[in-house]
């Protein structure tokens, strides 16, 4: 049975926002969780751009569509706040990330955090990045039930070891600093929110501890010594009026940069992977697009070159968004589309499947990376239709880094190998969490006689 979330102010000319509360607290949250792309279709065709329901135990209002989208994320009368949703789902275990702070601190800590994203940075973090990409590639071993998505996972996380920490890990605390990533991310979409032993929620409070013993014991080195890293530029970096960061502050944003850096690029370049293998034309298309290059190791200057490589990459990114929604919490009574909000509500803007609405994408479930071509940019339909990296204030800092890095192994395994699957298999995504396949993307992968 429809209801409404609260009734509009009296005169106010707004209208209430429609939705199946259904059971309290549990809602649609299974639903969702299992089918995320067909449950917004059904609640988008029943409801329209703005509805409501219980989600992970909140009351919450899904924004559909480019539009909702940018009155959300551009924010302009500071009625979302990103910190207090995001706090819910993943606070306990990301604590004061850059994503969970909002309005005049995150503007202060983000100046602070932006030096160490400057071209000269990336261009360092580029640099240091080559050898381990080659190495770690290079060791791949060809056969015919090659696990991509965990093959590409240690291998980002070996690259946010060398360049974002500068740190040497050995393989057992490689391991153990993986898992805790793992299970700090997983616990963000616990059923039950509060520590069970053995129980999501518990394992990542548990990570947390051991992502915090990892940094600080590691910061006074880094503080004393400096480097390339972004740990390094971390400690150094500093405002125009000279404000740095404490440890503390030091370690919160290295734990929630790397978690952001190492999963969303492990799943783009996984779900590149997959559809370079069910679209073998597109993969020798960006074979020989590396090869023209002439090029063992990729240049800074490089990157714009490659531009089929791009067209795919933001066609993988609209059909598998690695951060597939983004909440906030409302801070004051507001309106989207026409629709009353009261303050309290989280909002959610739901990244998956608004990159897949047919009334914004012809043909959206269809893998056609020409329709970001200069002949064509359908993502120029409105600002947020395509928009995997979020928007206003809150765009993820790291993006020119996450696409440099993208490139830069996708490069190296092109070179390499080719991979293919059989053609019926779909993979069959795992989205309880970030999305991740479930099988880890089993291909059949053949190194390249010119490459040995």
């Amino acid at each position: 049975m429809t209801s409404v979330l609260a009734p509009p102010p009296a005169g106010s000319g707004l209208k209430a926002v429609p939705g199946v509360g259904g059971i309290p607290y549990i809602g649609s949250t299974i639903a969702v969780m299992r089918n995320p792309i067909g449950t917004a279709r059904k609640r988008y065709a029943e409801h329209g751009q703005v509805s409501w329901g219980w989600l992970l135990g909140q009351r919450t209002v899904t924004v559909h569509g480019p539009e909702g989208a940018e009155v959300i994320l551009v924010n302009r009368d500071k009625a979302f706040a990103s910190g207090p949703a995001w706090s819910y789902y993943i606070g306990p275990f990301f604590n004061r990330g850059i994503m969970l702070l909002d309005f005049e601190e995150h503007l202060h800590h983000r100046r602070i955090m932006q030096q160490a994203f400057t071209r000269p940075r990336l261009r360092a973090y580029m640099d240091a990045m080559a050898p381990g990409i080659v190495q770690g590639v290079e060791a791949w071993e060809p056969g015919g039930a090659f696990k991509v998505y965990d093959h590409v996972k240690q291998l980002t996380l070996d690259l946010a070891a060398d360049v974002f920490m500068g740190v040497e890990l050995g393989d057992a605390e490689r391991a153990r600093v993986n898992g805790a990533f793992i299970d700090a991310v997983r616990a963000g979409t616990a059923y039950v929110r509060f520590p069970v032993p053995g129980l999501r929620w518990h394992r990542g409070l548990q990570a947390r501890k051991v992502l915090e013993e990892f940094f600080y014991r590691h910061l006074p080195a880094k503080r004393r010594d400096g480097g390339d890293d972004l740990f390094a530029a971390l400690c150094a970096a500093e405002s125009d009026d000279g404000e740095r960061f404490t440890d503390e502050d030091v370690v919160n944003h290295m734990i929630f940069a790397l978690m952001a850096a190492h999963d969303t690029t492990t799943i783009t370049l996984t779900s590149m992977a997959y559809y370079l293998a069910k679209f073998p034309e597109w993969q020798e298309r960006l074979r020989d697009e590396s090869l023209a290059l002439g090029k063992t190791e990729l240049d800074y200057a490089d990157l714009d070159a490659l531009t089929g490589m791009d067209l795919v990459m933001k066609e993988s990114l609209r059909l598998i968004a690695p951060v597939p929604a983004l909440p906030r919490k409302v801070v004051k009574d507001t309106s989207v589309l026409g629709f009353h909000i009261p303050a309290g509500t989280i909002v959610v803007v739901p990244m998956l499947s608004n990159h897949r609405m047919a009334d914004w994408w012809p043909d959206p479930d269809a893998f056609d990376p020409g329709r970001f071509s200069p002949e064509r940019r359908e993502d120029k339909v409105h600002k947020y239709a395509w928009s995997p990296f979020g928007g206003g204030a809150h765009k993820c800092i790291g993006m020119y880094f996450a696409g440099m890095q993208v490139k830069s192994i996708l490069h190296q395994v092109l070179l390499r190998y080719r991979w293919s699957v059989p053609g019926r298999y779909e993979l069959p995504l795992d989205t309880t969490s970030l999305p991740s396949p479930k099988d880890g993307l089993p291909v059949r992968l053949d190194r390249l006689e010119q490459s040995r």
